[in-house]
């Protein structure tokens, strides 16, 4: 029987069982959350410590996206996954034998809650990466929808699940039961068979690949406006996380019960529009489609704010869940569709990076405006302004342009090295100078001069550190296009870098060359110390 087409990729058994084992790891997580706050209710009853369990378990995802990133791509991801899931199971055995002895007090159980944090911070790219390994593009999207719905899920049930059990068998049975998730995250980690890289060059280092993955960024305008884009949905719709409790407690006048019931409205939108994406796409691109559901997020914000009653707060939760996953899934589809895999997961670190920066930022902010002007009054201002942003970036297209048709021209190739610097060649050779030298005639000055800024962006994009175009003074005709990679071995990695849209634009650029052969192209290596 056929999947409906919000199932479809779990017809992909890898990615079936990492889902399933996310989801009891992601629940496993939300226990241990939950059993950490409690906790700290008796080892430090204060409102300032018992928040800063939440502080120490988030604030590494914030601190370690991008290193995160670099490990997860210049790393086997798979072992890097299975070593963090372990560190995160034995930090919560820990707790729960310290718990057990006596022996953990807060500022030991918030050390123990920062390291599972670590752990997670160090898979959240790692995974993010690995999912379209698992399934084919046009899968993607809603592979990573799936993996918000069994996020939303774990949410929903981790906190229920951990009162249980903390009334049943005390505080210490749920950092065991937490460990149980991570390990069997471990196991279906294990049992997957990943097909092994070939590239026979060595991993880049860490610092470099940091460097490498944030010029890719800045050189990549779709992954920018991706980033940029989850920015500006991510601060507004903050104010609801920021919020909510005071909203629930204050002006609605409801328990703690009806504020687990809000969060349950939530989830339960947040799973609707996780069934719903596959027939939006077909209707729009993906940045309507942000856009939309940025408007829906402006319009349930301000139904918790415009009724100081839990029936129209509840139905703005439901389309506050609904706004939220349809638009977190797709930006984030979006991030990982304008990064090849060479730089996947340092480029979604950086988009991690981001939108948690703007979701920590935006809940302070209005948290601060709602002291000063109210709950009500800051819940609007933050509806108004957010559709308000959301129409001005919308023009940032954060869907990869159509590749344009590659010309028939011959790319410029540079001679073989010599023999006496094969020894040289390698990844400490020192920086790389490259040189193409193009003749272009007066016509065509113009439109070459506008390709060269995407060929800027393209020689940055797979690693060049400094791109310079300059023009003969003698001979206005003559253009040497210049770029630095930081080692020989850089500069192999940038040929296996090139994609077909690079391919092409390389193509375009060289059709403007006049003359019978192609453009000239050589090499030069750095001799200063």
């Amino acid at each position: 029987m056929a999947l409906p087409a919000a199932l479809a990729p779990l017809r992909h058994p890898v990615f079936r069982s990492l889902w399933i084992a996310g989801l009891a790891a992601n629940t496993g997580l939300w226990v241990q959350n939950t059993g950490a706050a409690w906790l700290m209710t008796s080892l430090a009853p204060s409102p300032v410590m018992v928040s800063l369990v939440q502080a120490a378990s988030m604030l590494p995802v914030f601190l370690l996206a991008l290193p995160a990133g670099a490990l997860a791509d210049i790393l086997d991801r798979r072992r890097m996954l299975i070593a963090a899931q372990l560190w995160m199971a034995a930090m919560g055995v820990l707790l729960a034998i310290l718990t057990f002895s006596g022996g953990l007090g807060a500022w030991g159980l918030l050390a123990l809650t920062f390291g599972i944090g670590s752990g997670t911070a160090l898979i959240f790219p790692a995974m993010a990466a690995t999912t379209p390994e698992l399934v084919p593009r046009e899968d993607l999207v809603q592979a990573i929808a799936l993996n918000g719905i069994g996020f939303n899920l774990a949410r929903a049930l981790g906190p229920a699940i951990g009162g249980f059990i903390i009334a049943l068998s005390g505080v210490e049975a749920s950092f065991v039961l937490a460990a149980s998730g991570f390990i069997v995250m471990v196991a279906a980690l294990v049992l997957w068979r990943r097909t092994r890289s070939t590239d026979t060059l060595p991993p880049e280092h860490f610092l470099p690949a940091m460097r490498s993955g944030v010029f890719f960024v800045a050189a990549s305008p779709a992954l920018r406006a991706a980033i940029l884009r989850a920015c500006a949905f991510f601060f507004f719709t903050a104010a609801v996380w920021g919020l909510l409790p005071i909203l629930v407690r204050g002006r609605l006048g409801l328990g703690p019960d009806a504020f687990g019931l809000m969060l349950t409205a939530m989830g339960a939108g947040a799973v609707s529009a996780g069934f719903a994406l596959p027939y939006l796409r077909g209707s729009a691109t993906r940045g309507a489609i942000v856009f939309r559901f940025s408007i829906l997020a402006a319009c349930a914000i301000a139904l918790l704010g415009a009724f100081p009653h839990w029936l129209p707060a509840g139905v703005g939760m439901v389309a506050f869940g609904i706004a939220w996953i349809g638009a977190a899934s797709t930006l984030q589809a979006a991030a990982q569709l304008a990064s090849p895999a060479w730089v996947r997961a340092r480029a979604i670190g950086i988009y991690q990076l981001s939108f948690f920066g703007a979701l920590a930022a935006g809940s302070a902010i209005w948290g601060i405006l709602g002291s000063i002007i109210g709950v009500t009054e800051t819940l609007l201002l933050a509806a108004v302004t957010g559709a308000a942003v959301a129409a001005l970036v919308r023009s940032w297209r954060i869907d990869p342009p159509s590749s344009a048709q590659a010309p028939a021209a011959p790319l410029p190739m540079p001679e073989a090295p010599a023999a006496e610097f094969t020894e040289l060649l390698n990844e400490h050779s020192g920086r790389l100078l490259e040189v193409v030298r193009y003749t272009v005639v007066a016509e065509n000055r113009a439109p070459f001069i506008a390709l060269m800024a995407e060929m800027r962006r393209l020689r940055l994009r797979n690693g060049a550190r400094v791109w310079r175009l300059y023009e003969d003074i003698a001979h206005p005709e003559t253009f040497a296009e210049l770029w630095v990679m930081e080692s020989w071995t850089d500069h192999l990695r940038e040929a296996g870098r090139m994609d077909a849209g690079d391919l092409a634009t390389l193509a375009r650029a060289a059709a403007f060359h006049h003359g019978d052969a192609p453009p000239e192209a050589s090499r030069y290596l750095n001799l200063n110390p």
